[in-house]
């Protein structure tokens, strides 16, 4: 077989995509390949530009959906999947020829499930989110690193940043400690570091909020109990297109918050959530269950009784892990239908 053979319309492509050389199969309507070729980034967009309307597979990757958008401009149908679902088709030793090929093989199948495809502004929202995440991780390391140092000099801080934020000021003015001159100017210079990364951190959230003002399905999702400006614009620009879920337990499934399954013998066996998905929505949503649930108390609707009753029986944890998942399936439902959220 040649390299790349022009003349047999291409039906399925597979892209192995990288930053410079990305590695190509395709195969014609009898699935026989016809093409096996590596190009260069430049190289690339002209050949695919040339190309008539086929079926596009890539792996969900840096770059994968600015790659959607570039080839859907073209008059491709592409598709994305995740790496797990693309290597039980790989046959041989790893290498991009062979990635090509798994990944030309798996979107032809007629039970693959695909990544949804983001827009410009969805990954803005997301650029957002990841900045501010990395800025909230940074602040912690920060804040740790402070009370660990300050233990080596006797002085020891209670867990939580409101104790650095309220402790370190007197600590600082306070001329009768063991701290040296040396040691006090760093403990000032990180400090200052921390109040930097609360106002960045703030300014991202206030720029989330005024965000979420103005899209309609963020305003939707903002009516379901225990979902936030965060929570809000984080589904919105994770979940896209909401038809690509049939059910509200699809979309909890996807974000792992339904329980794993290993059953055998016709009889079923289910552990904890299966964790997949993006942990940081994850974390969200839990993170708003349990605020739920900590003042679920004060109600006595319907909703509210159920959480009562499933905190007696289960604890405070997994009631949390429950609202979220009932979260994420309403989240559907108010996405799919066009509607507020409505307690009975």
């Amino acid at each position: 077989m040649k390299q790349c053979n022009v003349k047999t319309k291409i039906c399925v492509l597979g892209i192995d995509l990288a930053k410079q050389s990305f590695q190509l199969h395709g195969v014609d309507e009898n699935e026989e390949p016809v093409l096996k070729k590596s190009l260069s980034r430049q190289k690339l967009i002209n050949f695919i530009a040339n190309l008539s309307p086929c079926l596009i597979g890539l792996e969900a990757c840096g770059g994968a959906h600015h790659w959607v958008r570039v080839f859907t401009k073209m008059g491709h149908t592409v598709r994305i999947m995740a790496p797990q679902f693309v290597k039980p088709y790989v046959k041989f030793n790893k290498n991009d020829a062979v990635d090509a090929e798994a990944i030309c093989e798996a979107v032809a199948r007629p039970t693959m499930r695909f990544v949804p495809a983001k827009s410009i502004e969805q990954q803005d929202l997301q650029s957002i989110h990841r900045i501010r995440s990395q800025s909230v991780a940074k602040r912690t390391a920060q804040v740790n690193q402070l009370r660990g140092l300050l233990m080596e000099y006797g002085i020891v801080l209670p867990k939580g940043i409101s104790h650095v934020r309220k402790r370190i000021p007197d600590i600082l003015e306070d001329a009768e400690n063991s701290l040296t001159p040396l040691f006090r100017a760093l403990v000032n210079d990180i400090y200052s570091e921390i109040i930097h990364s609360d106002n960045r951190i703030k300014i991202l959230e206030d720029k989330l909020a005024l965000l979420s003002k103005h899209n309609e399905d963020c305003q939707r999702l903002l009516t379901i109990p225990g979902v936030g400006p965060l929570t809000a614009t984080a589904l919105v620009c994770a979940i896209g297109d909401v038809r690509v879920f049939n059910s509200g337990r699809e979309l909890a499934a996807w974000l792992g918050l339904v329980p794993r399954q290993h059953s055998t013998g016709g009889k079923p066996t289910l552990m904890g959530i299966s964790k997949r998905g993006d942990p940081y929505l994850r974390m969200l949503l839990i993170h708003g269950g349990r605020a739920v649930v900590r003042v679920t108390n004060n109600y006595h609707d319907k909703r509210n009784k159920w959480i009562q009753e499933l905190e007696q029986r289960r604890g405070k944890n997994i009631t949390a892990v429950a609202v979220a998942n009932k979260n994420a399936r309403i989240a559907w439902a108010l996405l799919s239908k066009q509607e507020n959220y409505q307690a009975a």
